[in-house]
């Protein structure tokens, strides 16, 4: 071939071959920052506050780490010592206290979570959480199927040892606090199905911490199942649930319990 010829040829280019690929969620990746978050919420959902060893056994830190983190979380007021050598929440928490219920109360932040719910299952949902002591249904939405549960209002709390969130949220909350709401509030059966001997509900709570996720089989509405789980990195404080028609629940529980975790997801 002349150089001639060569000149006039165009160079084509490779066909591309890479095909792209979804972008994966980044992982958090300055880990300091996530251990000092990681014991103030341990010493936020303690009852009394916790030493140094309790945070350490906690979170699995060495005690070096663990002290390191804990002397800077000292100095800027978020946290404190108390008189019993425990540290506490400090008075730099109530800011934060503050600004979220002042730019985002729980009800607002948690009705986007129950709306996704909704869209995504067309099943009645809820949020609920501790309030004062009680557990409280935060914020619910309709399901847009034509035969569905029916929907609970805001506020209510009633009967939550037969509710799929109120079993859920007294299994994860402090044995101590679990007795006492228990003592206050009898186990009157709803339906048949109603858990009402405390021992055997004790039993489910063991079950549901096991399995992460709590079931109502018509013990509180006859025909209408729920599932609840609990919002992630939240301590327990507040979960998601699902009312069902029993006869459309099985078919569909691993649909719902999938969306319900995508829902609970701390940094939805």
């Amino acid at each position: 071939m002349t150089s001639a010829k060569k000149a006039k040829m165009k160079v084509i280019p490779p066909v591309a071959t890479h095909v792209e690929e979804e972008p994966v969620e980044p992982k958090p990746r300055v880990q300091s920052a996530l251990r000092a978050i990681s014991i103030l919420l341990a010493v936020s959902e303690s009852p009394n506050g916790l030493k140094v060893k309790d945070i350490t056994e906690k979170l699995k830190l060495s005690r070096q780490v663990t002290y390191h983190l804990i002397h800077t979380l000292h100095a800027t007021g978020i946290i404190r010592k108390n008189e019993s050598n425990r540290y506490v929440l400090g008075l730099a928490s109530m800011a934060i206290a503050e600004g979220f219920h002042r730019q985002l109360a729980p009800p607002e932040h948690l009705a986007r979570r129950v709306r996704s719910i909704v869209t995504a299952t067309e099943e009645a949902a809820y949020a609920s959480g501790w309030v004062g002591g009680e557990i409280v249904a935060l914020s619910t939405a309709r399901g847009e199927s034509p035969v569905g549960a029916a929907q609970i209002p805001p506020g209510f709390s009633g009967h939550a040892h037969a509710r799929a969130a109120g079993k859920l949220l007294l299994a994860m909350v402090d044995p101590n606090l679990c007795a006492n709401y228990l003592d206050a509030h009898p186990l009157e059966a709803r339906t048949s199905k109603t858990i009402t001997n405390r021992a055997a509900l004790l039993k489910e709570f063991e079950t549901i911490r096991q399995r992460g996720y709590a079931l109502d089989d018509e013990e509180f509405h006859e025909g209408i199942r729920c599932l609840a789980v609990p919002i992630d990195g939240l301590g327990g404080r507040f979960v998601l649930g699902i009312s069902v028609p029993s006869a459309r629940f099985d078919a569909n529980f691993e649909q719902y319990l999938a969306v319900l975790k995508n829902a609970a997801r701390i940094n939805f």
